[in-house]
């Protein structure tokens, strides 16, 4: 795929997102991803796109439930890597850590078997939308609770204005596409 510039490459991703307001509450603007996985090649391009924000020295990918597992599996795929789930509270067969977490709209909480990475293991969690950060930050929780180290954070999405980023530390952030207001 061409390289474009940021502007242009913001326009083709926007041209891919669905706005569905009041979902999944009133005064929610929710940012549905499916227009974009449903089409073949911008599906393929979101993934190569996010792909080029992977270091070589990456042991593994770790997919947030339930749309980070759809571009999680993708690039885990592509790179020859594999994917580590992390999910919603009795959905792994095993022992888990568990970490509580605050979202948008309420709260909830995030799951890791306890077994999945180690000591020394360094990983890139991948989901479709940064909004407070969150999740994303309950999930390099459970990630550093493993021992492991997160590497850097993937989103195809990433509303700019909730400032999630600055929930994430130090921890590098790239987004394909940014929403300012």
């Amino acid at each position: 795929m061409k390289k474009s510039s940021n502007s242009a490459s913001q326009k083709r991703w926007q041209d891919y997102i669905r706005d569905v307001p009041d979902f999944p509450k009133p005064g929610i603007v929710f940012k549905d991803i499916t227009p974009l996985i449903a089409d073949g090649d911008a599906f393929s391009a979101a993934v190569s796109e996010l792909a080029c924000h992977i270091d070589s020295d990456v042991d593994a990918i770790v997919g947030i439930e339930s749309r980070g597992f759809i571009f999680g599996a993708a690039l885990a795929q592509q790179l020859g890597l594999g994917l580590i789930t992390v999910r919603k509270p009795g959905k792994l067969p095993s022992r888990v850590h568990s970490v509580e977490y605050e979202l948008e709209y309420g709260m909830d909480r995030l799951e890791v078997h306890r077994d999945a990475l180690s000591t020394g293991h360094k990983v890139v969690v991948v989901d479709d939308l940064l909004a407070t950060g969150g999740t994303a930050a309950a999930t390099i929780k459970l990630i550093e609770l493993l021992g492991a180290e997160v590497a850097a954070c993937l989103f195809v999405i990433e509303l700019s204005f909730l400032h999630g980023r600055d929930a994430l530390g130090d921890v590098k952030v790239s987004s394909l596409m940014h929403v300012d207001s």
